[in-house]
C-alpha cells in the first residue's frame, strides 16, 4: 500500500466505458493511480518496474505533464505506466491527444549518413589543404633556385652548385608525402582520444529531441535537461556513468570510443549504466 492513500483510494478502479460522457470520465492521472492501487503496487514499485522517475510518476498521477518535457515524452510515459499496471494505454492516449488538440507531429529523423558526414569535418586539421600548400611552397622554392642558378656566372663552381640544387629540391619535394602515409582516416570509433582509466560517454540527439539525465558514480548530476536534434554531450567519470534517456529512440551513444548498436524504440525511456570496460559487445 502506498503512503498517503485513503481507504477509498484502495478500492479497485472501474474504468469508464466508451459510451461514458467525456466530462464523466476519470482523468488520465486518476485512471493510472487507481489501476496501480488495484494492482497492489506503490509509486516506488512502478518507478522500479518502468524506470520512470518517482517525481514524474507522481506528477502524471496528479495530471501534471509539464515535468515530462513535451507531448512526445508524456505520451511515452503514459503508455509505459499503463502497461505496467495492465491498463490499455490506447484510450488514455486518445484522451491526452483530445485535451491537447490532436496527436503531435513526429519529428523527422535526420539521415544517419548526414550525421556521419559532418563528424569528420569537426575533427583534426585539413590535411588536403596542408598538402596542397606544401607542394606549392616546394615548387616555388625549386623555381626560385633554378632562376637564381641561371643568373650566376663562374664556370665549374656554378655548374657544381647548380647540379647539387636539383638533388636537394627533389629531396625537399619528397618530404611532404610522409604525412599522407601516417594520417589516420576518421572512423566512427575515433571520436576522441579516450583515456583508458576513465569511462567516456557521448550522447547525441541524432533522430529528434530528447530529455536526458547523467550522473557520476557518486550520484552527482552531470547533466539534466533536453538535447535538441543535432546537439551532443560528453560525460566522463573514473568509475561509471549513469544515464536516463527520455526518448531513447532519438539518441545515438558512443561509449569509450565505440558506437552502441542497441535498437532503442522511439518514445521508450531507458536507464543505462556504463563502466570503463564497456561496451562488452559491439
Amino acid at each position: 500500500m502506498s503512503i498517503g492513500n485513503s481507504p477509498e483510494d484502495e478500492r479497485p478502479f472501474e474504468g469508464a466505458s466508451e459510451d461514458t460522457p467525456e466530462e464523466a470520465r476519470p482523468s488520465i492521472g486518476d485512471a493510472l493511480r487507481h489501476a496501480r492501487i488495484a494492482a497492489g503496487m506503490t509509486v516506488d514499485d512502478i518507478s522500479n518496474a518502468t524506470r520512470v522517475r518517482i517525481a514524474i510518476v507522481q506528477a502524471i498521477e496528479a495530471d501534471d505533464f509539464a515535468p515530462c518535457g513535451g507531448d512526445v515524452y508524456a505520451r511515452g510515459h503514459i503508455r509505459t505506466l499503463a502497461r505496467a499496471v495492465e491498463l490499455d494505454p490506447a484510450p488514455l492516449l486518445e484522451q491526452y491527444d483530445a485535451q491537447r488538440g490532436g496527436r503531435p507531429e513526429p519529428t523527422p529523423a535526420a539521415p544517419l549518413f548526414e550525421a556521419e558526414r559532418i563528424r569528420p569535418e569537426r575533427r583534426g586539421p585539413n590535411w588536403t589543404a596542408a598538402m596542397v600548400a606544401a607542394i606549392v611552397a616546394v615548387i616555388g622554392f625549386v623555381g626560385f633556385t633554378m632562376v637564381k642558378g641561371d643568373g650566376d656566372s663562374g664556370g665549374s663552381e656554378a655548374s657544381v652548385a647548380e647540379g647539387s640544387q636539383p638533388s636537394a629540391s627533389r629531396s625537399a619535394s619528397a618530404k611532404p608525402e610522409k604525412p599522407a602515409d601516417t594520417k589516420p582516416e576518421p572512423s566512427d570509433s575515433a571520436i576522441a582520444a579516450v583515456p583508458q582509466d576513465k569511462v567516456t560517454v557521448q550522447v547525441s540527439a541524432t533522430d529528434g529531441r530528447s530529455w536526458i539525465s547523467a550522473k557520476d558514480h557518486n550520484g552527482r548530476s552531470l547533466f539534466d535537461g533536453v538535447l535538441d536534434q543535432g546537439d551532443s554531450k560528453t560525460f566522463q567519470d573514473n568509475e561509471k556513468v549513469n544515464l536516463v534517456l527520455g526518448d531513447a529512440g532519438a539518441i545515438q551513444l558512443h561509449v569509450n570510443g565505440k558506437k552502441i548498436e542497441d535498437d532503442f524504440q522511439p518514445g521508450a525511456v531507458e536507464r543505462l549504466t556504463y563502466t570503463k570496460g564497456d561496451p562488452q559487445v559491439g
